[in-house]
Order: C-alpha cells, then structure tokens, then sequence
C-alpha cells in the first residue's frame, strides 16, 4: 500500500522528467503517476531508466479535456499534485498564443478543479481527512516582466507579463492562489528562472547552441546580445520542488534561481570555450559560428530571482557552479548523441508506439 499517490503533470517534458525521476526513486512508498499528453516537447525517451519501476505509471492525457482529467482524479485519488505541464516557449507562444491560453490557463483550472472536487468534496480513502493534500503549481520569473541593469525579483515583485507564455503563466499563477483564498485549496507555487541541463530540449538556447557547435552550424543570438538571464541547474531545481512540495507553507510562493546571472552573448562565448576545449578543436573555432539575427519581440532586457525565502525557510541552495553544471550539461550531450539525433530527426516520437503502443504526437 502506497503511502501516497502523487501526480506529476508534464512529466515527460524536460523538468518535469528530472522531478519524476527524483520522485521515483526517492520515495518508493509513492505512487508517481505522469500525466502527459506527448506534444512535441514530450520525450519517454527521458524516462528509460525508471519506467519499470513498479511506483511508476503513465498516463497520457491532455489537461485541456476537463472529463479525462477527472475521470483519473477519480481512479487514483492522488493526494499530490505537482503541475508542470506548459507550453512554455516564448518563441511559440507569439506565433500561436491560443495554444498557451488553452494548456496553461484552461487546463491549470481543470486540474484546481478535480483537485478541489476530490479533496473538498469527498472523504480519504483512508475514511479521514486529506490532511496531506497539496497542489505545487510550477510558474516562471517571466511573469514578473522585466529587470534594469540592478534589482531582483522577490515574491512579492507585481506581475507584468510581456509575452502571450508569460501572460498565460501569469494567469494561472492567479488562478491557483485565487482556489487558495476563495475554497481553501492547499497550495505552493514556485516561481523559477532559466533552467538547464541534461534531457532540454533543442530549441532552448544551451542545447541548440551545443547541437549546432557539433555540426558547425551558425549560432544565432537576439538582438545585440545583452539580454540577461538566471541560470539554474535542473537537477537543483528538482530538489526545491521536492522540499517546496513536503515543507513549504501553504498558500505561500517560493522563487527558485541560480544565483547565477549571464549576458546571452558572454554564455554562447563560454560555450564555445568549452565546447572547442571538449571536442579537441582549436581555441576560438566555435565562436566564429556566432550569427546576430533580429530580436524577438517584446524580448525582456533581464531576468534575476532573488531566492532569500526558498533559503532561508527550507534550506535550498544550488549544488553546482554554473561552470560545474554547464561543463556537466556538455558531456552529457556528448554522451547522448543519439537522444539528440532522435529529438532533432523526429525519432523520439517513435518511442511512444513501441513502449507504450501509443500514437505518436501530431
């Protein structure tokens, strides 16, 4: 018997794998339930080496279709739920916002609202309480706009989403404090900043930038460059979620970052040091690759979290320089080409059929 049932939206994406796998094997008297609906972004590629754990189960599942998120809030009766399912590129988002509003607004309030059903409404398993519940919303440090060259974000920083991702997420964050304060819903949010390592996904700026120094390919950069963000590892960041998750306060926010700000152009540039230092070629190769293409619109200056309270209160700091964690984040590239070949020819999506005899994505 399972001490607790947790679902774990977005679980195939890339935080979300590195949290189910934390999960898994940390804590084997859970059951750990990935829901996903296997969009693009979504590799059980990830997943190799835990899907046979047997506190593992997966489900695939849109978020948007209220009726089949219900139907598996009534058949596992979770008592955890942390939320990271989103689309969450802002590339994407200015050519297709509709897509945003429909997954992070409208199927944030479907699953507040199968939570709130189950665990208001209907008495534990057990015949007690659900003493235990807890809804962890996973959020962004972009729905608090931008910075100047000084300051950092804190919890209480006013929201001032600039781009159709960061309005969407700024919407659910309020949803999920507004089930908090108007049925009493137990809840955290965590607000985070750039995440990398392991398992990202291609389009992000460290895995595209590493492909295409492997195939000599131009590295395109926004702008002039200065755009700055707040580097976090993923691992770390798994480890706050799991803490925020088991011992943060109810109703409260925690803001997670690196402590680790960088110039766009200055980390394509460190980049490629390591890059021609791990790949043998001679000093300065990769930087000649750098191309300056048009910036994106609405393209924040800055971004930096001032993570104090996740601290202070729970005791979270990174593990890893950001030179120990982007050095790891290369080799672990370089060791996984083939996860890459297949992410970036379509391959992945081929795993689904003969794993799981399921679709593959449209």
């Amino acid at each position: 018997m399972y001490q607790r049932t947790v679902f774990i939206t977005g679980g195939a994406g890339f935080i979300g794998s590195h949290v189910v796998r934390l999960f898994v094997n940390k804590y084997p008297n859970y059951k750990i339930v990935n829901l996903d609906a296997l969009t693009y972004a979504g590799n059980l590629e990830n997943l190799k080496d835990v899907e046979d754990k047997p506190n593992y189960v997966f489900e695939k599942i849109d978020i948007v279709d209220a009726a089949a998120v219900n139907e598996l809030f009534k058949k596992y009766q979770p008592d955890g739920v942390i939320h990271l399912a989103a689309e969450s590129h802002v590339d994407r988002s200015i050519h297709s916002p509709l897509d945003f509003v429909y997954t992070n607004v409208i199927g944030t309030v479907n699953l507040l609202n199968a939570a709130k059903d189950l665990w208001l409404g209907t008495t534990h398993p057990s015949g007690g309480t659900w003493e235990q519940a807890r809804f962890h919303h996973v959020s962004t440090d972009e729905v608090y706009g931008s910075l100047g060259e000084t300051g950092f974000f804190t919890e209480a920083t006013p929201y001032d989403p600039h781009s159709p991702y960061s309005a969407s997420k700024a919407a659910s964050d309020h949803f999920v404090k507004a089930y908090a304060d108007t049925y009493g819903l137990p809840i955290v949010i965590t607000n985070c900043s750039n995440n990398y390592g392991p398992n990202h996904f291609p389009e992000k700026l460290i895995p595209l930038m590493i492909h295409n120094i492997i195939h000599n390919k131009p590295l395109p950069v926004y702008g002039d460059g200065k755009n700055t963000r707040d580097w976090l590892y993923v691992i770390d960041h798994a480890r706050a979620i799991d803490l925020v998750f088991h011992k943060g306060r109810n109703g409260e926010k925690y803001n997670v970052g690196g402590f680790n700000e960088w110039k766009n152009i200055d980390l394509v540039k460190l980049l490629c040091k390591l890059m021609d230092e791990k790949l043998g070629r001679p000093a300065g190769t990769s930087e000649q690759l750098i191309t300056f293409v048009k910036d994106r619109p609405g393209h924040d200056l800055r971004y930096a979290i001032d993570a104090t309270k996740i601290h202070k209160e729970l005791g979270w700091s990174p593990s890893v320089t950001f030179e120990e964690g982007l050095s790891q984040t290369i080799d672990w590239f370089l060791n996984n080409q083939e996860w890459l070949n297949h992410v970036t020819s379509g391959e992945y999506q081929q795993y689904y059929k003969k794993q799981y005899n399921l679709d593959a994505p449209k």
